[in-house]
């Protein structure tokens, strides 16, 4: 065993009634890693269903922590156990969901994995889920999967039968490049080569599921394995003492030993590595330390210091990404990337296939859905470092956040940094934003009306335009119905169509108000998260949202294109504020009446424009 005797990550899966909460609670009521009042509450409990006569231990009710499992007899969360083995080593059980509506839960559990334990019901075969928690395992990079061919018992222990499951387990573990695989037949309830030997398969001539666990070591990393620690804190003390802590989670590092700071490519050497026994000569993978450097160099939270393998900072990444979120991926909405300490906003710029993980074949698609897997480009508001996930998961691994509600809505894993992403090099002009608008004579802003079909956001902005055109200030809009006739002709209404539809019409008005124009944007853009994103592109005060606030009645009794009077008829179901939802702006710079008085809704408008300070909302301004 290795020096650190380091915890060996199990996570447990498989479709539903497999029986992996059964026989979890089995290995860990036979190693003693279970309090014995535990023990005499499945004695004496029994759940909806059950067959477990009382006074015999119902093992299924050791590892499921919520009342709604219990009731429904499955698995919904990740219930996590403690479990020694018997040569020491501690082992970190995630029991995770069988159900395909959880495969996100299981995905979350898989992440830390070092070995998973697949189980596959005798009586049933292999099932579709077999496959897709397959799929998640390999890509999640767990190293050992252990296939459980459990309920043995149910086909009179029947050695055909088991081969027959591991044949069919095995052509999809090869296809996904699964190298460890090992089949064990049990019997969770019987016992049947759980801990012990079973006597009923004497033609299996194996390791029992806890053999197996017990003499599984780590795979050894090649010597010239790159060296990964990503700074989770900086440490200052006495004595000018400047230090970076954090887990050395690739490779080992020695004193003396050069690396590079990768997001800035500066270099410094190891001067001692500080640990709360001492100082060591050298580091290695696992162990938390804090390093201090032979000379001042700029290192925050977040960075990476790093040796051997190259560490280059990209913008654009191939991402393969297991989606969890209950709405839909949308194709150019942003989200914030958060990888270790680090976060940083990241669009969705294509998808380019979604993964069948029971056949393996990529299907073409614009979106994920709850639980799809996929392959994925994203692009990042700057550069940063990433690993291939396969070289390392701590530098490798990320989750997609979103932006408004701050909820998990992926975990997506690095395959490799675009070409583009190294290729492109933004040219900097000495005629800059600054000096053009010093030119107009104004500040260059872009003014974003959003508001429900016919609210009069168009109308307003037009009138508005009038005016400032004759105060000399240069202006212009950017309407929905006309960008769309050109720039966006292919895109759709649905919320990925729109989310690409504000994403490029930001990143116009962005140029336009590099140019120093005011920039008017007349878009309907429904969703909060697609107008943040299109805000998050510019500095403060210069991104002034407008929310014309309409009644949908009076939109409907106006409808100027007709198009309320087409979604009533059902003949358009994406129609916002009919078919799809809008989501009013929660703290707009302004607020206009757009059943109001125009002149009054033009002068406040006018007006903000014209704020020197830009942030003032002005009067009417909710």
């Amino acid at each position: 065993m290795s020096e650190l005797t380091p915890v060996l990550h199990l996570v447990t899966c498989g479709s539903v009634d497999d029986g992996k909460s059964t026989l979890i609670g089995r290995l860990l009521a036979e190693t003693d890693s279970v309090p014995i009042d535990q023990l005499e509450y499945a004695r004496r409990t029994r759940r909806g269903g059950s067959t477990v006569p009382v006074g015999e231990i119902d093992y299924s009710l050791l590892t499921d922590g919520l009342e709604a499992e219990r009731e429904q007899g499955i698995t919904i969360d990740v219930a996590y156990r403690h479990m020694n083995l018997p040569n020491g080593r501690r082992v970190l059980i995630a029991d995770s969901p069988g159900h395909e509506q959880y495969t996100r839960n299981m995905a979350v559990a898989a992440s830390n994995g070092d070995v998973a334990v697949l189980l596959v019901d005798a009586a049933r075969g292999v099932r579709p889920q077999t496959h897709r928690h397959l799929t998640v395992c390999a890509l999640m990079g767990v190293e050992t999967i252990m296939v459980a061919v459990n309920k043995m018992d149910l086909v009179d222990y029947s050695h055909e039968v088991f081969e027959r499951i591991m044949g069919e387990v095995r052509v999809t573990a090869a296809r996904l490049g699964v190298e460890n695989i090992l089949g064990i037949p049990v019997s969770a309830v019987a016992g049947d080569n759980i801990t012990t030997v079973s006597t009923n398969m004497p033609w299996y001539h194996g390791e029992t599921l806890l053999g197996a666990l017990g003499v599984w070591e780590p795979m050894v990393k090649p010597e010239n394995e790159g060296f990964r620690f990503p700074v989770q804190f900086i440490v200052r003390a006495e004595g000018n003492f400047r230090g970076y802590a954090g887990t050395v989670v690739a490779g080992q590092v020695s004193v003396g030993q050069e690396v590079t700071v990768a997001d800035s490519g500066r270099t410094a050497k190891i001067d001692r590595i500080v640990t709360a026994n001492g100082d060591l000569e050298t580091a290695i993978t696992g162990q938390a330390v804090t390093l201090t450097l032979d000379h001042e160099v700029d290192v925050t939270r977040g960075d990476i210091l790093a040796s051997g393998t190259p560490l280059q900072p990209a913008d654009r990444f191939a991402v393969d990404m297991v989606w969890l979120g209950e709405e839909p991926l949308a194709h150019g909405r942003s989200y914030l990337l958060v990888s270790g300490s680090r976060s940083v906003p990241t669009t969705v710029t294509n998808v380019r296939h979604r993964l069948d993980v029971v056949t393996g074949h990529e299907h073409a698609a614009r979106i994920l859905e709850m639980n799809d897997v996929g392959r994925v480009e994203i692009a990042t508001d700057r550069p940063i470092p990433m690993d291939s996930y396969r070289d390392c998961r701590d530098t490798g691994g990320f989750l997609l956040v979103d932006r408004v509600n701050a909820d998990t809505v992926a975990a997506g894993l690095s395959r490799h940094a675009m070409r583009r992403a190294f290729n492109v090099v933004p040219h900097t002009y000495d005629v800059d934003h600054a000096a053009r608008s010093a030119l107009m004579g104004h500040p260059a802003r872009v003014v974003w009306l959003t508001g429900l079909p016919g609210s009069g956001k168009s109308t307003i902005a037009d009138s508005a335009v009038r005016k400032l055109h004759s105060l000399g200030v240069h202006t212009y809009v950017l309407d929905g119905d006309n960008v769309r006739t050109g720039l966006n002709k292919d895109l759709g209404f649905t919320p990925e169509d729109r989310a690409e539809n504000v994403r490029r019409v930001a990143e116009v008005s962005k140029l336009m108000r590099d140019s120093g124009v005011v920039v008017f944007v007349a878009l309907v853009s429904p969703y909060r998260a697609d107008r943040e994103t299109a805000a998050a592109l510019f500095e403060s005060g210069e991104f002034l949202e407008v929310y014309v606030d309409t009644p949908v009645e009076i939109c409907a009794e106006r409808d100027p294109k007709g198009l309320y009077a087409k979604a009533a008829a059902g003949n358009l179901p994406n129609m916002t504020g009919v078919g799809q939802s809008y989501e009013v702006p929660l703290s707009p710079n302004l607020v206009l009446s757009g059943s109001g008085n125009l002149d009054d809704s033009v002068d406040l408008l006018v007006n903000l424009v014209l704020d020197s300070e830009s942030g003032a909302q002005g009067v009417g301004a909710q």
